[in-house]
C-alpha cells in the first residue's frame, strides 16, 4: 500500500508516519493479494487540544473510511486501525455468506480507485469524483453506504442492470430509488 500522510496544524514526523504505516499495514492480512491501494491519512490537531485522524482507502469493491477524535494522536491511530479492521471483517463476512448461499465464488478484496460526489447547500459544486458502478444487490449497496458513512449510495442493480440509489431515511430505515 502507498501512504499519503498529511498533517493540518501538526508536523508529520517520521515517528508518526512510521506508526501510521505500521498500524494500517496490519490490515493487509485480510487481502488475498497485497493491495496496491493509496492510503490517504489526514492528521489534524485542533485548537481545543484534540487530534482528529481520518483514513480513506479506496479499493475496487469498497472504500474503507474511518475517522476518530482523541486527545492523544497515537491512541486515535490505534482506534482508526481497529475501526477499519472491523469494517473489513464485517464486509467480508456478509458478502462471503451471500456468495456461499448463491453457490458463487467468495468475494476477494482487490484494488482500484473510486470517487464520490459532494456538493454544498449554496449549490456551488465544490468537488467532483468519479467511480465505476459495480453490479450488486440493494443489501450489498446498503453495506457499502454504511461503511462509507454516507447517507446514500449509487450502484448498478445486478437484477435489473439499471442505476439505483439506496439511502438512509430519517426513521433509520433504508429507501431505494430505481431509475426507469
Amino acid at each position: 500500500m502507498n501512504y499519503n500522510v498529511r498533517g493540518e496544524n501538526i508536523e508529520v514526523t517520521p515517528a508518526i508516519r512510521e506508526y501510521v504505516e505500521k498500524k494500517i499495514s496490519k490490515l493487509e492480512r485480510y487481502f488475498t493479494e497485497a493491495p496496491d491501494a493509496k492510503v490517504n491519512v489526514n492528521l489534524r490537531f485542533n485548537p481545543d487540544k484534540t487530534s482528529k485522524v481520518e483514513v480513506t482507502i479506496p479499493l475496487q469493491n469498497l472504500v474503507l473510511r474511518a475517522e476518530e477524535t482523541n486527545t492523544d494522536m497515537y491512541a486515535g491511530i490505534d482506534l482508526i486501525s481497529d475501526k477499519l479492521e472491523r469494517q473489513i471483517r464485517k464486509h467480508k463476512t456478509k458478502v462471503n455468506r451471500k456468495f456461499r448461499e448463491k453457490g458463487v465464488e467468495p468475494f476477494q478484496l482487490t484494488t482500484n480507485t473510486t470517487t464520490e460526489v459532494h456538493d454544498d447547500d449554496d449549490l456551488e459544486l465544490v468537488r467532483t469524483k468519479r467511480f465505476d458502478l459495480k453490479p450488486m444487490d440493494s443489501e450489498e449497496a446498503i453495506l457499502q453506504m454504511n461503511m462509507l458513512g454516507h447517507s446514500f449510495f449509487v450502484f448498478t442493480n445486478s437484477d435489473t442492470n439499471r442505476t439505483n440509489v439506496v439511502y438512509k431515511r430519517k426513521d433509520g430505515r433504508y429507501g431505494l430509488i430505481e431509475a426507469q
